[in-house]
């Protein structure tokens, strides 16, 4: 019988492949997709209905907002109380979601439990209410979040760099002003509900250790024709008209900090340099031991924190670097941003530097891969793209192979900053 060694360290092995587990693709009766990843031990499940519903289809960014928040507020039959009592007592809770693209409402239950669970979500999403007294509370809280919010320069940022991107009139780049909640009706959203919370323009994933008669019963409660719903055909994107000029400041009297936001619009997950512009994100400020750390927080100590990252939408997508600083060295903090960036198109990443930026991100796929709900959140990430499992295995081959040298020409390519929109929300001295 040999003996562990504790003195030598485990031989380490580059990670080039993940044999992630893949979800069982069917469908409802009524052609609703349906996304089952089958793992875990645990007698508990997880339920994602996902619908083209987002921000870029309602007129008012608000209002596919406030229809997703609202959903559970009352329905035709039980009211606010009664739905959060019947949750409570079979032990199930839900969760909604709204990004651009999409809206979500997820339940977790108990495989138990499925049934009843099932039932009240299935009158929740189809026969939800938006009664007046939940409505008016509803605005009325969202309204004066609103107005505490705008006191705060980083959400400033946020607003604003949005609409410097991508355009104030672009599915991306409208945001919502204080006006809009005096707009918001019960009959729009409404009629938001009708159009994109139904079978033909949603799917479902379930993942956990999915019981035996799932699909049956799923089919029972959402597969009906009733609820199919004619599919809406995908809203045109049109192309990003980033603001001309490079540099914008939205000043706030009497700040102590500003929020920054350096950036542009650039591409989604779809596109070929995606995974490489990961790597070379990361490096720049995508984890705590990046170039924009090491230099702005621990060597300046301008910052308590800054980072940088890739935003991908079905759509398009974008590069931005994030931070919030003193306003007496906003100046002196871009200065160092630029000076991190020129570096990446100059000077080759070094070899140790490069290697820990490889196990960094590599370990981070690996955990993401961990249990069941991480392995369909690996799945819902490919939802809405032209994109299959294989883009993991892409990820981290480019990962691992990648050079200093095609970094540097990504750099070179991707960072110019005459195409870097430069944000201040707060003042600059």
């Amino acid at each position: 019988m040999s003996t562990l060694n504790r003195i030598q360290a485990p031989e380490f092995h580059a990670v080039k492949h993940v044999d992630l587990k893949k979800s069982d693709d069917l469908a409802l009766s009524n052609g609703m997709p349906l996304y089952m990843v089958n793992a875990g031990t645990q007698e508990v499940m997880k339920l994602e209905f996902i619908f083209s519903g987002g921000m870029r289809n309602a007129q008012l960014p608000i209002i596919a907002t406030a229809v997703n928040d609202m959903l559970d507020e009352g329905t035709k039959s039980r009211s606010a109380i009664d739905i959060a009592e019947e949750l409570d007592f079979y032990g199930a809770f839900i969760e909604t979601e709204v990004t651009h693209d999409q809206a979500s409402f997820t339940l977790w239950t108990l495989n138990k439990y499925l049934e009843p669970s099932f039932e009240i979500v299935n009158d929740i999403i189809r026969n939800a209410a938006f009664p007046d007294k939940e409505f008016s509370i509803y605005r009325n809280n969202r309204k004066q979040k609103y107005v505490v919010d705008t006191d705060k320069v980083s959400v400033l940022a946020r607003r604003r760099f949005a609409e410097l991107l991508f355009g104030d009139d672009h599915a991306y780049g409208k945001r919502t002003h204080l006006s809009d909640f005096d707009k918001l009706t019960t009959s729009e959203l409404n009629a938001f509900h009708k159009q994109y919370y139904h079978a033909g323009n949603g799917c479902i994933l379930a993942s956990g250790n999915l019981p035996a008669n799932l699909y049956e019963v799923l089919n029972k409660h959402f597969g009906g024709n009733d609820w199919k719903g004619d599919m809406n055909g995908d809203i045109v994107i049109a192309p990003a008209v980033s603001n001309a000029e490079r540099e914008h400041l939205v000043k706030k009297e009497g700040a102590m900090q500003s929020a920054l936001r350096v950036g542009r619009v650039l591409f989604n997950r779809e596109h070929a340099d995606f995974p490489a512009m990961q790597v070379l994100n990361c490096a720049l400020g995508g984890y705590f031991g990046s170039r924009l750390m090491a230099n702005i927080r621990e060597d300046k100590g301008y910052t308590y924190g800054i980072g940088s990252g890739l935003s991908s939408m079905y759509g398009d997508g974008y590069f931005y670097i994030s931070t919030e600083v003193g306003v007496d060295v906003t100046n002196a903090a871009l200065k160092e941003v630029y000076f991190e960036i020129e570096k990446l198109q100059q000077d080759l990443i070094p070899d140790g530097e490069l290697e820990l930026v490889r196990n960094y991100m590599t370990g981070v796929f690996l955990r993401s891969t961990d249990g069941p709900f991480a392995i369909a959140d690996r799945r819902r990430a490919l939802i809405g793209y032209d994109l299959d499992y294989n883009y993991y295995d892409r990820y981290l081959e480019t990962i691992q192979t990648i050079s200093a040298s095609s970094l540097r020409d990504l750099a070179q390519k991707y960072l110019k900053k005459e195409d870097l929109i430069e944000l201040v929300a707060g003042d600059r001295k």
